[in-house]
């Protein structure tokens, strides 16, 4: 029987948010849903029902739910801010650019969604258009230190250029919070790189990547007793390929940040039979809800078949969603897979794994000098840290190597760049697919690209990032130095 009165209705709602807050979506959904019929113009439960098909990558189905709370309550800020984002990662570029828009006319003085709009049309390629927005943005607020940093993550600067004159004085305000330096320190260590300046780039992100260290510490011993614990869990265990069959066969493009997986990835996507997915970062996360971890995980020889089973259907259901497809091959990009790699050869059929290798000492200079989102690499912001990470990712995929030869193919980023054709023909080879020659034209198939390279996908293949590193091997020397230790 559904609720007859309001109180009755706000009563449900509060008890479906309960089940909301505490994961347990299924329930949510359901009451939502019954709620729905009683109070059909409540524009509450659509958006509730979207956020839970957001949390399963269902990003379509939420687009269309936010669109329907949208024409229940049009006008409402959060609504158009949550549509414009569930049609962007739903692929609906006119979807996401029209609620921007009106978003923009609601609030002509807010920063947020015009600078949300710009970084969005820098996804689509759309430099020019979202420069204009910048530059607008700028003059109205020349301390902003993160629009100087996500603006110029895709323009490069000439010598004597105003804005660099912009942003150190906005450097030198004794107003900028914390933040707001941290920003404008990685903005000008990446302009006065491009510039020339090196010789200054290092001041800027030496106080940058402190200034984000101060508050996401990263512990080397925590994350080794971490890595070690997995690596245990997998060892002496069954890793042959799985068996029998499943409507999804992704390629795992694995490697360091800023170590050349983005162009990886994107010349297999490039392929007619493939579809990219990005850096989904769902194998690691379904893993551990399913089996435990990082310290916990169950002894993969000890993971009953059927469990296993479950944890691939589980994960290709969600990466069909996430993407849009009902079938087929798509890659899946990120480093922690490396992390169980055992536990998805047994779990996968037909899972294909490429491991991207790159100079790690112009990792450790790409890693450096880009801003990561804060907690997320929280090693990024120290030269030591970035060389103990290098060496623990080397260390798992050496115990890997040792483990299940052949079952991964490797490249490393300055063959691929010297020798494009023969090494992206290797590499399709490896991954169980024919040669097609789009495969080299990659940059001219990129759709909205949510990554730090996200210029450089657009570009033919180039050798200019090759030993970038030597331009600053004193600044590296921390770096250097660590990585030498045992």
């Amino acid at each position: 029987m559904f609720p007859i009165n309001r109180a009755q209705i706000s009563e449900q709602y509060k008890r479906a948010k309960q089940f909301h807050a505490a994961g347990r979506l299924a329930e949510a959904r359901t009451l939502y849903q019954s709620l729905r019929v009683a109070a059909p113009k409540m524009a509450e439960l659509p958006f509730q029902l979207a956020r839970i098909a957001e949390a399963t990558g269902a990003h379509t189905q939420a687009a269309d739910l936010y669109a329907e709370a949208d024409a229940l309550k049009p006008g409402e800020p959060m609504i158009l801010q949550a549509l414009s984002q569930a049609s962007q990662a739903a692929g609906d570029r006119k979807g996401a650019l029209s609620a921007l828009d009106r978003l923009i006319a609601l609030t002509p003085k807010a920063i947020k969604p015009q600078a949300e709009k710009a970084a969005y049309l820098q996804r689509l390629g759309e430099f020019d258009a979202a420069e204009k927005i910048y530059r607008r943005l700028l003059k109205a607020h020349p301390l902003d230190g993160e629009l100087y940093r996500v603006f110029l993550g895709t323009k490069k600067l000439t010598r004597g250029d105003k804005l660099l004159r912009d942003m150190q004085n906005a450097w030198k305000h004794a107003g900028q919070s914390d933040e707001s330096r941290m920003h404008l320190g990685f903005a000008l260590g990446k302009s006065l790189s491009e510039t020339g300046e090196a010789d200054k780039v290092f001041g800027y992100l030496d106080d940058a990547n402190a200034l984000q260290r101060k508050y996401f510490p990263y512990d080397p011993a925590e994350y080794t007793r971490d890595v070690d614990a997995l690596l245990a869990a997998q060892d002496g265990a069954d890793i042959s390929a799985a068996t029998g069959t499943l409507a999804l066969r992704p390629i795992f493009v694995i490697g360091m940040p800023r170590s050349g997986t983005t162009l990886v990835e994107q010349i297999i996507a490039s392929h007619s039979d493939v579809t990219a997915g990005g850096e989904l970062t769902l194998f690691p996360r379904l893993a551990f809800q399913a089996v435990g971890g990082p310290r916990d995980m169950t002894p993969l020889r000890d993971i009953a078949p059927d469990k296993l089973a479950m944890l691939a259907r589980t994960y290709a259901d969600a990466v069909m969603r996430m993407v849009g497809v009902d079938s087929g091959i798509v890659t899946d990009k990120s480093i922690q897979p490396y992390l169980v790699l055992g536990l998805l050869r047994r779990a996968l059929p037909g899972a294909r794994f490429v491991i991207v290798h790159r100079d790690p000492r112009d990792v450790a200079l790409s890693i450096y000098r880009n801003y990561f989102e804060n907690g997320v690499h929280r090693y990024s912001n120290s030269l030591p840290d970035i060389a103990h990470y290098v060496k623990t990712f080397h260390r798992a995929i050496a115990f890997w190597r040792d483990r299940m030869p052949g079952a991964f193919h490797e490249v490393r980023y300055e063959d691929l760049v010297a020798d494009p054709e023969a090494q992206s023909r290797a590499l399709i080879g490896a991954v169980g697919l024919d040669w097609q020659d789009a495969c080299l034209e990659f940059h001219k198939h990129a759709g909205d690209i949510r990554t730090l390279s996200l210029h450089q996908v657009r570009q033919p293949i180039y050798q200019t990032s090759a030993a970038a590193w030597k331009r600053y091997e004193a600044d590296l020397a921390p770096f250097i130095d660590a990585m030498k230790e045992p």
